[in-house]
C-alpha cells in the first residue's frame, strides 16, 4: 500500500484521450516509454493510424 505523497508523483497525459495519468509502480522501469493510459487507448490509437 502506498503511504507517500501522491501529489509528488510525476504526471503525463495520454496521447489518445488527453487524460492525466500518474506514475505507477508497474511503469517504474519504462515510464519514459509510456504513452497511453490504458490498453483501450493504445488499441484505439493504433486503429486510427490504420484508417
Amino acid at each position: 500500500m502506498f503511504k507517500g505523497n501522491k501529489a509528488a508523483l510525476p504526471v503525463r497525459y495520454c496521447k489518445q484521450c488527453e487524460q492525466p495519468m500518474s506514475w505507477r509502480k508497474k511503469w517504474e522501469k519504462c515510464w519514459d516509454e509510456v504513452q497511453y493510459c490504458s490498453e483501450r487507448c493504445r488499441r484505439e490509437a493504433k486503429h486510427r493510424r490504420k484508417a
